[in-house]
């Protein structure tokens, strides 16, 4: 329970760490070529950036900073969801968004509101009720079939969530951010029920469907968590990822993967996971405008 408690806060870390950069990378980017070619260049019809652009920004050393920062929190947040139930290893990781508010003061210049304040106090109290009330986690295995389930969720998810985003144009940077936590979630859950890792066995790993359900959740997630941060902002669209990334997992772990609360504790597991889920809400909603 400790190894995987400290291995989420890393992966926490990195990951809130790596939003701020790639937000002062992705939007470095974006002021560049609109000064160089027009400010209606690297949009789409919508109003939103096209691939030109969001391949402009993932240039940038900021972006590529916080993309590696992103990659090593990926492999610490895979080994808590191992560890962990899937409702604490997700939520806590999700606590980035803290750092990824409180760094945005620094790097982007931005003043937080009195009710994201409120919002992220509720969060870190509703992180302390999960960590208390967690018991072990449940199981690794799951039916073949939803293994299956998960990739063609993935699929469906990335691809549509994709053209939802490029219709949406601008207003659509809270529910890429949405989309992409629900990739990031997928990725958690992949882990979690992934064969072929005890005892290890390639070739079972690479046929089981889970594994490409990582990789479809993990880089579509990127993807879409780019888009978010070039044109909304930064805290409103992690917050909206955190819901993402932590309810479905979550209710996943407890429904098929035997997640549970300890003994008489499952009330304060309920309550700090929907307190987490609300103050990230709250987040996204008073945050959804930056000064």
């Amino acid at each position: 329970m400790i190894i995987g408690l400290v291995t989420a806060v890393a992966a926490s870390a990195c990951y809130g760490t790596g939003s701020v950069l790639q937000a002062v990378g992705s939007r470095r980017s974006a002021r560049e070529e609109a000064a160089a070619s027009g400010r209606e260049n690297g949009v789409t019809e919508h109003g939103g950036p096209s691939l030109t652009s969001t391949a402009k920004a993932v240039v940038t050393w900021e972006f590529i900073v916080g993309t590696v920062l992103d990659l090593i929190g990926f492999g610490l947040g895979a080994l808590a969801a191992r560890l962990l139930p899937l409702f604490l290893s997700q939520t806590v990781i999700s606590a980035n968004l803290v750092i990824t508010a409180v760094l945005s003061i620094k790097l982007l210049g931005l003043r937080l509101k009195r009710p994201e304040w409120a919002s992220i106090a509720i969060l870190c109290g509703a992180l302390v009720m999960l960590a208390v009330a967690a018991g072990p986690e449940g199981g690794h295995h799951a039916a073949t079939a939803v293994h299956w389930w998960l990739l063609g969720s993935s699929v469906v998810l990335i691809a549509g969530g994709s053209l939802l985003v490029r219709r949406l144009g601008a207003s659509g940077a809270i529910v890429a951010g949405l989309l992409s936590g629900l990739g990031f979630g997928a990725l958690g859950i992949g882990v979690r029920i992934l064969d072929g890792l005890q005892p290890f066995s390639l070739g079972q790993l690479l046929s089981d469907p889970a594994l490409y359900a990582i990789l479809i959740g993990g880089l579509g997630g990127m993807y879409l968590h780019t888009v978010a941060l070039q044109i909304g902002s930064v805290n409103g669209a992690t917050a909206a990822l955190v819901v993402g990334e932590t309810v479905v997992p979550g209710a996943v772990g407890v429904a098929w993967l035997g997640d549970s609360a300890r003994s008489g504790f499952g009330w304060m597991a309920a309550l700090g996971f929907v307190l987490a889920v609300i103050s990230a809400v709250g987040v996204a909603y008073f945050g959804a405008t930056e000064e």
